[in-house]
């Protein structure tokens, strides 16, 4: 497979990804513990495109959200997450409170200084980013530049808990290269403090690659390892 040698554009996305074949080539999984622990050593080291950069991903998540017939089936990775937290058998109910407590799906474009458009929600105490601005900056200029613009979201003393990886160049889906923006810790870090941020906590975990799906060499893993900054 040919790997992007130019920035991927938002164009490029609204024709070419394609969220269904996305989750089902990196987040299907056997409804067994087995199946389950696997998915969580292996997928979620993978970059995390999930519902960032196209109408279809928002269309895909609002099918989830309503229970709508053909949306994802995210039941295994839902009983194997509430398992960890000890309530493998309330699951259901918990799917159901988390869909309740989703208001609204909306667009976010990190690149413009008010990423969420001219009606922006109240800012925020948290906000979580995985794997995702590597896939939207084109350089590292664009990277700092989205992080000023995230940090407007937020309120004062607020937190943005990120995931970010790093060395990686392009991940692929149903057969598509993307590319990503190669970044390291250091500069990452420095972006952070340029943006306004403390860096409160990093952590970089290695990660071997064994499939041509990315090339990334650390990835922070979402289940331990972050950046955590505050303003």
């Amino acid at each position: 497979m040919e790997v992007p040698a130019i920035f991927t554009e938002a164009e490029f996305y609204q024709q070419n990804f394609d969220p269904q074949e996305y989750l089902k080539e990196f987040y299907s999984m056997s409804s067994s513990r087995e199946g389950a622990r696997a998915f969580m050593m292996q997928n979620l080291r993978i970059l995390h495109k999930m519902f960032s950069s196209t109408d279809w991903n928002c269309w895909e998540l609002e099918k989830w959200l309503k229970n709508k017939a053909g949306a994802f089936n995210w039941e295994p990775v839902v009983k194997y997450f509430y398992e960890l937290e000890g309530y493998r058998e309330k699951w259901a109910k918990k799917q159901e409170k988390l869909r309740k407590k989703v208001k609204q799906v909306l667009k976010c474009d990190v690149t413009k200084a008010k990423p969420m458009g001219p009606m922006s929600p109240p800012p925020a105490d948290c906000i979580i980013s995985m794997l995702c601005l590597e896939g939207a900056c084109k350089e590292l200029a664009t990277f700092c530049s989205a992080l000023r613009n995230i940090s407007t979201l937020l309120k004062p003393g607020g937190h943005l808990v990120t995931v970010t990886a790093l060395g990686d160049t392009y991940y692929t889906s149903n057969k598509q290269a993307f590319s990503c923006l190669c970044l390291q810790k250091q500069e990452v870090e420095e972006a952070m403090v340029a943006a306004g941020f403390e860096v409160k906590f990093s952590e970089v975990q290695p990660y071997m690659v064994d499939d041509d799906h990315v090339d990334v060499r650390g990835v922070p893993l979402p289940m331990w390892t972050m950046w955590s900054v505050g303003l």
